[in-house]
């Protein structure tokens, strides 16, 4: 997707990009910072297809953008636009630097940021892919905040030295672990969650792109229907994010939800369950496996962490869904809050490392004492 018109929500975005587009003066340097999943990197692709694109103009609405058919869309789609370049700490993988591509990398090294980003910046762009385009070369880093010190010290002298035409575009979900240097020099641009009713247009395009894609003999879940109730939950989890509702379905998370939504209700309603805390280990543990199956250089640590941060949103999902709950009877929402609070020292817990088998099996050895002292309201606020 390079075009502006079919991008969901996001209009406050999309307006400030398009004041800048239409007054011809570009900005070498942006932020575009918001949740995980919202449209910030589709975004940034837009804006770089517009930027490369020296036929980009406005459509009927008066949005420019990129000539859908045209060479450069065609160039950036499949992958070989000289002038477009995309840093991801994947990118280890590839570096002509041994010592990087063995290691397991759980950030975006400096060697990466050298060589796939300050060295082709500083080269001169490719006059027959360009000319006449509003810019020369476009850089985007990708999840910038796993951009390790050293690296971002390197894309801050390109910020502050920035060749002529090149426009660097930094993605975030963590604005604040970029350095307060680097966020003086880019023109930030806030992204936010879409509504229930865009979340619910952008399900159904999805749904119907899935059902009109050949199966090519892979796997029939990818076409299978979705029901009522996992629509709703899809919503519910995804929180306004289009990318957490298509790794959920990706990676059948529902089936996460059906197992365990249950048995957090019957803790939260007295009943202990012993092996729950163990067997969120597993499921995440089952994920991390097959996340990072067939790469080699996959960090097993950073995909159990992921794992671990998708089931703490299943559960946070949960959570507000009982809070409106007690809410809508009258009811105090005190001890729903209680319950937040100790699930976010477990993600404090998670990102120092702490054992994560021993980290869930404390959570919910908490959820039980805090039941204990609170039997009668949990008996009676119906979640």
């Amino acid at each position: 997707m390079l075009n502006f018109s079919d991008i969901l929500g996001q209009s406050h975005a999309v307006s400030i990009i398009q004041s800048a587009l239409q007054s011809g003066h570009i900005h070498h340097a942006w932020i575009f910072h918001g949740s995980i999943g919202i449209g910030k990197f589709t975004v940034a692709k837009a804006l770089a297809a517009a930027l490369l694109d020296p036929d980009a103009s406005p459509n009927l609405t008066g949005i420019i953008e990129a000539d859908p058919d045209g060479r450069c869309v065609h160039l950036i789609e499949s992958g070989t636009h000289p002038d477009y370049h995309v840093i991801r700490k994947e990118l280890a993988t590839v570096s002509r630097d041994r010592d990087i591509r063995d290691r397991k990398q759980m950030n975006i090294p400096r060697g990466v940021v050298l060589e796939f980003l300050v060295e082709p910046a500083s080269r001169s762009g490719h006059s027959d892919t360009n000319h006449s385009a509003l810019a020369s070369k476009v850089m985007i880093v990708d999840e910038a905040e796993l951009l390790a010190t050293e690296g971002q010290n390197l894309v801050l002298k390109t910020l502050e030295e920035p060749p002529p035409g090149t426009v660097i575009i930094l993605v975030t979900s963590r604005l604040d672990k970029l350095l307060p240097t680097i966020r003086s020099r880019c023109q930030r641009v806030g992204f936010s969650p879409l509504s229930d009713d865009e979340m619910n247009r952008w399900l159904q395009r999805f749904i119907n792109n899935q059902s009109q894609a050949p199966s090519g003999g892979g796997d029939a879940e990818t076409h299978r229907p979705i029901s009522d109730e996992e629509r709703k939950w899809l919503l519910r989890f995804a929180a306004g994010s289009p990318g957490l509702a298509e790794l959920a379905m990706n990676n059948h998370f529902y089936n996460w939800y059906d197992e365990i939504a249950p048995r957090l209700r019957a803790i939260w309603n007295g009943r202990f369950d012993e092996t729950l805390g163990k067997r969120l280990k597993e499921l995440v543990d089952e994920y991390a496996v097959q996340s990072i199956k067939g790469n080699p250089n996959a960090s097993k640590g950073a995909a159990n962490k992921a794992g671990a941060r998708f089931m703490f949103q299943l559960i946070a999902a949960e959570m507000r869904a009982a809070l409106r709950t007690v809410i809508a009877k009258g009811g105090s929402p005190d001890r729903i809050l209680y319950l937040i609070d100790l699930l976010q020292e477990a993600e404090q817990q998670l990102n120092a490392n702490v054992n994560m088998e021993m980290m869930f099996e404390n959570l919910v050895l908490q959820w039980d004492a805090g039941r204990q002292d609170s039997s009668a309201w949990f008996a009676t606020s119906g979640i």
